[in-house]
């Protein structure tokens, strides 16, 4: 699988992962739940072997944009009647 593919695969499974952090870490600071959402997520796409192959040539441009995405899909949780049956949630 090329990597766009497993790129926009891996932001599919962003709302389960944070769901599943969530309901693992729900008393944990925000910054902690999203450490643990971003290491699922690196695990996921197999950045090491992504960044070997020159796939991705800015590892820390690519990071900051997962933590956008990351944000993006908690930011939209929070705004939602899913805020309403989940304790609430803060990203770092």
């Amino acid at each position: 699988m090329n990597f766009l593919s497993k790129l926009l695969q891996a932001i599919g499974f962003i709302p389960g992962i944070v769901t599943t952090v969530e309901g693992l870490l729900g008393h944990s600071t925000g910054e902690q739940k999203k450490d643990a959402v971003m290491s699922f997520l690196q695990a996921a796409l197999s950045t090491t072997d992504a960044v070997m192959s020159r796939e991705i040539v800015d590892q820390d441009g690519f990071k900051k944009g997962l933590s956008e995405v990351v944000d993006g899909v908690v930011t939209c949780f929070n705004a939602s009647v899913w805020a309403k049956t989940m304790p609430p949630q803060s990203v770092a």
